[in-house]
């Protein structure tokens, strides 16, 4: 399928492919590091999609690596007091609670490294698909940081605390097929199959009902929190409004008619 012009802003590229749209971070150089000024640009992109027609985001990096992290050299750590710093978190926060608060489905497309935010940035969409050369890392204390993005509260959800704390507190890197096991990403493939493998992955959730995804991801990322008979009762309040929609209406008759629904989220 032919998607629509790249649009570039900031280190970013942006390109829509029917319903899919592909995010690249596209700094090569620096291993696609993102520098300070650029973390709300990232936000702004997110939220872009998150109120377009495309129905699936893919999260890329160019040249080979998916990202690593904030770039140190552009001092976004070096310069300034405790209170500017903190101040200076505020921009990338934001890109990561945009992320998180997604009602649409998001894959990670992960070559090379994913280190520091970069991991973080990876766990926090909804699908991780990796090459075989992808390399996972909270690198943060390895560099006298604490974790950040997202990262105390993606990784334990992930792969567990005991597993999270080991990795946190270590940094090492995590690669290949270890990453399917732990669970920092759904399946592993050849660097050269990776593109077309998240975009069949996006384009999978990109026919699923929209408003069936949007309770399914909201009960799912509050799961922990919730007891059992909350849990129960966010099922039932989210399949009363299923359905009484149109799309379960489509989803029946597609089954009965033996033909892929057509959903339109209403």
């Amino acid at each position: 399928m032919v998607g629509t012009p790249v649009r570039f802003a900031g280190m970013f590229s942006i390109t829509d492919e029917g319903p899919v749209r592909w995010l690249t971070i596209d700094n090569p150089s620096r291993r696609n590091a993102i520098a300070p000024g650029d973390w709300g640009v990232l936000a702004d992109h997110l939220q872009d999609f998150g109120t377009s027609e495309q129905r699936a985001l893919v999260i890329a990096g160019a040249g080979g690596d998916f990202c690593s992290g904030a770039d140190l050299v552009a001092g976004f750590a070096l310069q300034g007091g405790p209170t500017m710093l903190y101040e200076a978190m505020r921009p990338l926060n934001r890109a990561a609670r945009t992320l998180y608060e997604l009602t649409k489905p998001t894959v990670a497309a992960v070559d090379g490294v994913a280190v520091g935010a970069g991991m973080n940035l990876a766990l926090g969409c909804d699908v991780v698909i990796a090459s075989s050369r992808a390399r996972f890392s909270e690198i943060f204390v390895r560099r006298g940081l604490s974790v950040d993005f997202g990262g105390l509260w993606l990784l334990p959800r992930r792969i567990g605390l005991a597993r999270a704390k080991e990795l946190a507190l270590t940094g090492r890197m995590v690669e290949g097929e270890q990453a399917v096991r732990y669970g920092l990403a759904a399946e592993v493939v050849a660097p050269e199959d990776l593109k077309r493998r998240a975009g069949e992955v996006a384009t999978e959730l990109a026919t699923a009902a929209p408003q069936a995804q949007r309770l399914v991801k909201m009960g799912l990322d509050h799961s922990l929190e919730m007891s059992f008979d909350e849990a129960l009762e966010y099922e039932a309040q989210s399949q009363a409004q299923c359905l009484s929609s149109e799309d379960v209406v489509e989803g029946v008759r597609a089954f009965l008619e033996k033909r892929p629904p057509r959903f339109t989220g209403r």
